[in-house]
């Protein structure tokens, strides 16, 4: 059957009839879809189709490698850097500022690291968002700029460009509004079609489960993960995922300038201890599956180094003078020791909120704790709504730790003089205080890999 033959009524029939589309028949889709051939009631009852039959794994396959070639590919990069070029991606938790930290810490280790972020919206907040809380930085870039960039320094975090999987943007929006958003195969498309027109080696993903993620179970995240996986390596890209928790907020900090200021600390290696083992098992798998080491535990000492050593975070000041800060702030914000608040943006008010009584801290609620940070004004209810680089919240306590009453358990940062109504008591009960210490605290938020 040619081309010519198809037709997009006759395509949502078979696939609502639970039958497999050829590779052809989906390419012809996407193709309509990107040149308008296709009516947005069409895209969304082919959508709800796929929502309802599903896909194969060929099929999810096929769909995604043919939104990777709706547009521009990045690259193709310098042949000497084969077995070099990685990136990672994250489905979102609160206080996850793992990009900031593991880029510069892989390019310190020779990798290089095309990371193509997104913006944040509702609680779990947006790489692009928390750089634009360093002043002068842009997130825009040409494929020439990000080319230059990779070659000087290694590293760049940079938004999605018009013509990078313009396919990708129209169903996301249909999606968005009918009700086809989690479906397991078209959320692995739209991650995985947008890395892997980064042209990747290899690719890590953090699947997080838990009451601040996406997805609150962990059974689904890494059925999630298995699906990514697969379609990963369909593409041709060593792929792997860590399955990780998110009940309780992600280091300290939440909010944007909030969390760059806590990932430069980690850039010095003095980082929350649950932060730095996240950013070091991710990089450790790129690492180890790209061959540039012969295990996981040599990565993670490789990028440890590079965080003790000052060299992650001379190549994080690097990377951000590319990107349009000026130099003497860049200087300035990247010294060990510095006074970050002289160039981030600070809040005008700060509200401690103290403990009610004694114990120890046995968890605290991510998502009590983003839904705040969110109503201050650090997230978005809508994509247009405006990004308060200042506001967020400051963590005083960790699990495990022994706090008495009266004592701070978190630091409210806002630009209003009186927080929102209600929300003290929310971040009150936001922590599980108990009379005895808690049984046991893992050493890690991995709980499972995928490979």
């Amino acid at each position: 059957m040619n081309k010519a033959d198809f037709n997009v009524p006759d395509l949502i029939i078979k696939k609502r009839n639970g039958e497999s589309l050829s590779s052809a028949e989906m390419d012809y889709f996407v193709k309509e879809v990107v040149n308008d051939g296709v009516q947005e009631c069409q895209l969304g009852a082919m959508l709800m189709a796929i929502y309802l039959k599903d896909l194969t794994d060929e099929e999810t396959v096929c769909l995604t490698k043919n939104m990777m070639h709706s547009g521009e590919l990045l690259g193709p990069w310098p042949a000497e850097w084969k077995g070099k070029v990685v990136d990672k991606h994250s489905t979102g938790g609160v206080g996850d500022k793992v990009s900031l930290i593991l880029a510069p810490a892989l390019a310190a280790c020779g990798m290089k690291v095309p990371m193509i972020s997104g913006r944040g919206l509702a609680h779990t907040g947006g790489t692009l968002d928390k750089l634009e809380a360093i002043p002068g930085l842009s997130v825009s870039a040409s494929t020439e700029e990000m080319t230059r960039w990779l070659t000087e320094v290694g590293c760049c975090i940079v938004g999605q460009t018009a013509n990078l999987v313009p396919a990708d943007k129209r169903m996301y929006a249909v999606r968005d509004v009918t009700g086809t958003i989690d479906h397991f195969g078209l959320i692995a498309g739209s991650i995985i079609s947008k890395k892997a027109a980064e042209q990747l080696d290899v690719l890590v993903l953090d699947i997080k489960f838990g009451i601040g993620a996406f997805m609150k179970e962990k059974r689904r995240a890494k059925a999630l993960a298995e699906k990514m996986v697969t379609i990963g390596k369909g593409l041709g890209m060593k792929t792997s995922a860590l399955i990780t928790q998110m009940d309780n907020p992600l280091g300290r900090m939440i909010g944007n300038a909030l969390e760059v200021a806590e990932s430069v600390q980690c850039l010095h290696g003095n980082g929350p201890s649950d932060l730095e083992d996240i950013v070091l098992k991710l990089g450790a798998q790129l690492l180890f599956q790209s061959g540039n080491v012969d295990s996981t535990e040599k990565g993670e000492a490789d990028l440890k180094k590079t965080l003790n050593n000052g060299e992650a975070v001379k190549k994080f000041q690097e990377m951000i003078i590319n990107q349009g800060v000026d130099p003497n702030t860049a200087k300035a914000l990247c010294a060990k020791g510095a006074d970050m608040w002289k160039i981030l943006p600070k809040s005008k008010f700060t509200t401690t909120i103290k403990s009610p009584k004694s114990g120890f801290v046995h968890g605290i609620q991510a998502l009590t704790c983003a839904d705040c940070s969110l109503n201050l004004g650090a997230g978005r209810h809508a994509s247009t709504d405006p990004i308060n680089h200042a506001v967020g919240l400051e963590l005083c306590v960790s699990i495990g730790d022994k706090t008495s009453e009266g004592e701070g358990l978190v630091i409210v940062h806002h630009d209003s003089k009186e927080m929102p109504s209600g929300m003290s008591e929310k971040l009150v009960g936001a922590f599980d205080i108990q009379p005895s210490p808690p049984k046991s605290i893992p050493t890690s938020r991995v709980a499972d890999v995928v490979s």
